[in-house]
């Protein structure tokens, strides 16, 4: 029995919540995953994991073999790395998550470029709105946005984007602009929701906080659809200022109640703590920093000067 294949096999099985998944994830015949779990708890002497009516667990004496198992399965893979050339030069596979629409329009124009610069590492670029487990699924790196929790990631700050309300001229030149957020009860508002509602639109900064009630003309399940629904004159949008940017800077769309948005959210690129580096995201991350930062920065520079025009006008 090849004890390392038995415990890779051991890991899927748990990873996949059944057999048949690591048999899927391994690309191995069902009977070989089944042989190689029974061989190894007949080695051990033990019963590994248990079978519920849902999925596969580790049983009380399988846990700590699984924690052991999956820590020599890591140090392995390190050691192959290290012996491949890995952490002598940029090569190898990365897989990197981001938000779905700031992935599309703000990570892949940049995946693009750094491919082009670095011929022998390849990109698996995961785009979901999900918050991404990295070691569970062994993700390199993460865009987040939004406030982190405190965890043994390594988080790098790259800038902020904020929450903007608009509406296309045609439709300001049809309604008056609402002027505070009570306003927005006598408009048509375009909601980001699906199956689930969400129309309380928050605005303020601490003891100035409110939530505003709206009542959609319009509710679309992506920021698209918003944004599309937004610029055709159906009401009155709250997206993201990396989605809103190109709009309002082709004058497509124009930034409302600007002075009454709520605190910027921060964005940052997090990866797992290694003892040793491998080059290929050393290289990813500096690449994407000064790259990231800079879009973050001319996007909040759309903003910030429409809002210093307003308070000069």
């Amino acid at each position: 029995m090849d004890r390392f294949e038995a415990m890779r096999t051991l890991v899927a099985a748990i990873d996949g919540g059944s057999l048949s998944a690591a048999s899927r994830a391994l690309g191995i015949p069902l009977a070989t995953v089944s042989r190689r779990v029974s061989d190894l708890e007949a080695r051990l002497g033990t019963r590994l994991v248990v079978r519920t009516s849902r999925r596969l667990i580790p049983t009380e004496e399988g846990a700590p073999f699984l924690a052991t198992a999956r820590r020599i399965l890591e140090d392995l893979g390190e050691a192959e790395r290290a012996a491949s050339g890995e952490y002598r030069a940029p090569r190898g596979e990365l897989l990197v998550t981001a938000p779905i629409m700031f992935g599309k329009l703000h990570v892949a124009p940049i995946v693009h470029d750094f491919l082009a610069t670095y011929p022998d590492v390849t990109v698996r670029l995961v785009l979901s709105d999900a918050v991404v487990d990295l070691v569970e699924n062994h993700v390199d790196v993460a865009v987040r946005i939004g406030n982190l929790p405190d965890s043994s990631l390594i988080a790098r700050r790259v800038g902020q984007v904020r929450w903007v309300v608009c509406a296309s001229p045609d439709y300001l030149a049809r309604h008056a602009a609402p002027e505070k957020p009570s306003d927005l009860s006598g408009h048509a508002c375009i909601a980001f929701e699906g199956l689930q509602t969400y129309r309380q639109w928050p605005f303020g900064i601490g003891g100035d906080a409110v939530s505003i009630a709206i009542r959609p003309r319009f509710s679309i399940n992506t920021a698209d659809g918003v944004i599309d629904g937004a610029i055709k004159g159906l009401g009155v949008a709250r997206i993201m200022s990396y989605q809103a940017s190109g709009g309002v800077s082709e004058g497509r769309l124009v930034p409302i109640l600007e002075s009454d948005s709520p605190t910027p959210i921060p964005v940052h690129l997090v990866h797992s703590a290694q003892a040793l580096q491998p080059l290929k995201l050393r290289a990813f991350m500096d690449f994407m920093i000064p790259r990231i930062e800079r879009v973050l920065s001319r996007i909040d520079q759309v903003f910030d000067r429409r809002h210093a025009e307003g308070r000069g006008g």
